[in-house]
């Protein structure tokens, strides 16, 4: 058996693969723990340029859910009040808005269009 650590959409796996054959191979080591996955760490898609995160804000909003993010609502730079939504998600054949907890600043978008995140996920922050 071999083990691999694979990063899909920056998420990582641990992964064990079994090996068909006659093969007497000493056993495998034990998986090693994956760092904790850093999406800003991964190259951004063509298709879903995602705004830079230099001026990151105070403020974190985070995904409520696990999902697809279908639509970016706001930009860098702009101003949104309580509620306003910043991020739409797909979970469970559904549109999830994504909104500011208050009213401020967008500081950096950390998704883009078609992203897979996960619960919890940093999505977006504000000043």
């Amino acid at each position: 058996m071999k083990n691999y650590t694979i990063t899909v959409n920056g998420n990582v796996y641990d992964v064990t693969v079994e090996e068909n054959g006659a093969s007497a191979a000493a056993p495998a080591a034990a998986p090693k723990t994956a760092p904790a996955a850093a999406p800003k760490a991964t190259a951004p898609k063509a298709a879903a340029p995602k705004a830079a995160s230099a001026g990151a804000g105070s403020v974190k909003v985070n995904a409520s859910v696990p999902g697809k993010v279908t639509k970016v609502n706001a930009s860098v730079g702009q101003s949104v009040k309580p509620g306003d939504a910043i991020v739409t998600l797909e979970a469970m054949k559904m549109e999830i808005p994504v909104v500011a907890p208050q009213a401020g600043t967008v500081a950096s978008i950390e998704v883009g269009v078609g992203d897979a995140v996960e619960n919890g996920q940093l999505l977006a922050t504000m000043n």
